[in-house]
């Protein structure tokens, strides 16, 4: 999966940065969000904190179930067929990507009503992981090089005969 380890430090250094953000700073993020100018109430300073809290914690656990941040003492790159992380890390990844899009498409609509620069970037770069997530789910998974022709064991010919393999197949023989 050569994608999928930048998508993973990705995914958690975005919402890492913004659950910092909510946790040591609600006060600015508050007031900077209120049209009038007063102070944020302690309810909405709670609710700032924990959701910071509850972001942090979630990335943390989406790095620990995709693999990415190495519980035992020996690492190895490369995940094993009868690695038991390996089963979570698709879902995990699927459940991200649609977060990403999501947070895309709710961001972009701030921005097309407020024109702010920041809804901007966060659109850009949730966007930005969404595709990135989108991608690891369709390309960067482990296939299966057949060592005789050098195609992928799990391609089919229907509907479409993969001539060219037939010619390299009937040389060697």
């Amino acid at each position: 999966m050569d994608g999928f380890y930048p998508y993973s430090y990705g995914t958690f250094a975005w919402l890492t940065l913004q659950g910092t953000a909510l946790l040591f700073t609600p006060k600015l993020i508050i007031t900077t969000l209120l049209e009038e100018t007063r102070q944020p109430t302690l309810l909405e300073i709670y609710f700032a904190r924990s959701c910071g809290m509850s972001q942090i914690a979630i990335a943390t656990i989406f790095l620990i179930l995709t693999g990415a941040l190495p519980l035992a003492s020996s690492y190895s790159i490369t995940a094993e067929e009868s690695d038991p992380k390996k089963e979570y890390a698709f879902p995990v990844l699927l459940i991200t990507s649609g977060f990403h899009a999501a947070v895309a498409g709710y961001t972009y609509s701030w921005y097309a009503g407020t024109g702010q620069a920041g809804f901007a970037a966060g659109m850009a770069l949730s966007g930005l992981l969404a595709a990135m997530g989108l991608w690891c789910m369709l390309f960067a998974g482990s296939g299966r090089i057949s060592k005789r022709t050098g195609a992928d064991k799990r391609t089919s010919g229907f509907p479409f005969k993969n001539v060219e393999a037939d010619k390299k197949n009937r040389k060697r023989t």
